[in-house]
């Protein structure tokens, strides 16, 4: 896969994009990163990033990742171990999994919550020592709307995904319409004005909780065909009142969340916004929708949108394959002046680097690729010849030659 590079004003890594090993910066050529004032090598994977008063070390984020791992929404000893060895393995940016701001908002009875100050504690337990490893913290406060009350992904029965009956511990989801995502699905309770308004103040509510738990960042979760996203798609949609019909009226909602959260989340602190940049599906949200709702966030103090698609119909065709959703954070931050995070296959550091050093986005969002390798940003400095440290416990260990146990002391 070949990519043309940009004008950057800057000269170029000596490498073909995405495949070549990276060969650092000549010696007689300080490169890009030392033209800037850092050191030459240090890539631009690893150059810090300051938004509002909150600097990341380098542009590495773990993507929100469910885990249906969560009793009435806490999180627990599972999660302290998942969400801690990221924060170990030099991420910058853990953004913790997709918390219902309502019970009924929860994917999965068994998601995390963050619907009432009980969640706040073993929330903190977690950002504290994702804190100790000098990493930041994030969580991304979601409601999933028409989408919610279903069973795990990995249960094979009674099938992965399948509703949840009322009488088995589900409950009614709610939606703009009530149009059911799929024909096994149930049609969700069309909210009311009421009821919208309650959602809303749910957000807002989660942002001070996330706050008092010491989260560096918040995301709001609008994207996935969940209730955010679910508003913004025609596809989801079919509203006669202010809150549905033209763009403006389809977007008023997540306007509102945007506003309500940015006015209790602490002004020096970053606020993401997850958008599914196209539908995928003919008649549904596109990209130009989204450059349009990115640069109105903007205003409303968003600082950063995270660029992901899909999952409002079961009749999407995504053309997946190695960086398929790179072009819409590129065109976004471009065509909205909006940082962006770029995720989805992601996985060779020479790609996220290449991302990083062109302006293409401003952190990369990686998920499944953490799950199989949590070390994974300390490889890619060794890959791209980058000194980093690894934690203390383990350095001695991995940095020592030999086979092992025979060199123990």
């Amino acid at each position: 896969m070949e990519h043309k590079q940009q004008s950057t004003g800057e000269e170029a890594p000596t490498l073909a994009p995405f495949v070549a090993p990276w060969d650092g910066y000549a010696a007689e050529d300080p490169g890009p990163a030392a033209q800037r004032g850092t050191p030459r090598h240090v890539p631009h994977l690893f150059t810090p990033l300051k938004i509002r008063d909150v600097t990341f070390k380098n542009r590495t984020v773990v993507s929100p990742m469910c885990t249906y791992t969560s009793v009435d929404g806490l999180m627990n000893d599972w999660h302290l171990t998942h969400l801690g060895a990221f924060a170990k393995g030099g991420a910058g940016l853990v953004v913790f999994e997709a918390s219902g701001v309502q019970d009924v908002g929860r994917i999965t009875p068994w998601d995390a919550g963050v619907w009432k100050d009980e969640h706040i504690a073993p929330l903190k337990r977690i950002v504290d020592f994702v804190h100790s490893q000098k990493a930041r913290a994030g969580l991304q406060i979601a409601h999933a709307g028409r989408k919610a009350s279903t069973y795990p992904p990995h249960l094979i029965f009674p099938a992965p995904g399948a509703p949840v009956p009322v009488d088995k511990g589900g409950w009614v989801p709610v939606g703009p319409s009530p149009i059911a995502w799929d024909d096994k699905s149930p049609v969700p309770h069309e909210l009311t004005k009421d009821e919208i308004q309650a959602i809303v103040q749910a957000f807002a509510d989660a942002a001070v909780r996330a706050d008092k738990a010491g989260f560096d960042v918040v995301e709001i979760h609008g994207a996935h065909g969940y209730l955010i996203s679910s508003f913004n798609s025609p596809l989801a949609n079919h509203r006669t009142d202010e809150y549905g019909g033209s763009f403006e009226n389809r977007t008023r909602f997540v306007l509102e969340v945007v506003r309500a959260v940015r006015k209790v989340w602490p002004a020096s602190k970053p606020l993401f916004l997850r958008l599914s940049s196209s539908d995928w599906v003919e008649g549904g949200t596109t990209v130009e929708d989204t450059v349009r709702l990115a640069k109105l966030v903007k205003v409303e103090g968003v600082d950063l949108v995270d660029c992901s698609s899909g999952g409002q119909s079961p009749a999407q065709k995504i053309s997946v394959g190695p960086l398929y959703q790179l072009p819409f954070a590129e065109q976004v931050k471009r065509e909205a002046d909006v940082l962006t995070g770029a995720v989805g296959l992601i996985v060779e550091p020479v790609q996220a680097e290449e991302i990083i050093f062109h302006k293409r986005a401003d952190f990369v969002f990686l998920g499944r690729e953490l799950l199989r390798d949590p070390f994974w940003v300390l490889h890619a400095a060794k890959e791209l010849k980058y000194d980093i440290h690894w934690p203390v416990q383990h350095e001695w260990a991995v940095n020592r030659p030999g086979p092992g146990i025979a060199n123990l002391p």
